[in-house]
């Protein structure tokens, strides 16, 4: 594999140009901003692990996409735990939830 040629470098970076980054958690972040980012982060590992797009996954979840969207972003402030918690289970439904 070698490294991209010029071309291919403005290529990608006019696709970035406008993107919204994903949200990182901040250290003392709470349990429950914990939690729903764990949630998400179980919808985004099945969308990667069953190679799937986001619209159909979306589909799959009965969401629309741009919230589906919204949770790819870590958008965990729009959400309730209970919410993600419903979709995960949707995804995996013998999934446990622990809290320490």
């Amino acid at each position: 594999m070698s490294f991209p040629n010029k071309k291919e470098l403005d290529q990608m970076r006019k696709k970035l140009e406008n993107a919204e980054p994903v949200r990182l958690l901040p250290k003392d972040a709470s349990n429950v901003d914990k939690l729903k980012f764990s949630l998400c982060k179980e919808i985004i590992i099945y969308l990667k692990i069953h190679k799937t797009t986001q619209v159909e996954l979306a589909n799959i979840l009965e969401i629309d996409p741009a919230r589906l969207s919204e949770i790819v972003k870590y958008k965990i402030d729009l959400f309730t735990v209970d919410r993600l918690l419903s979709l995960v289970e949707k995804l995996n439904p013998s999934i446990k939830v622990t809290v320490a």
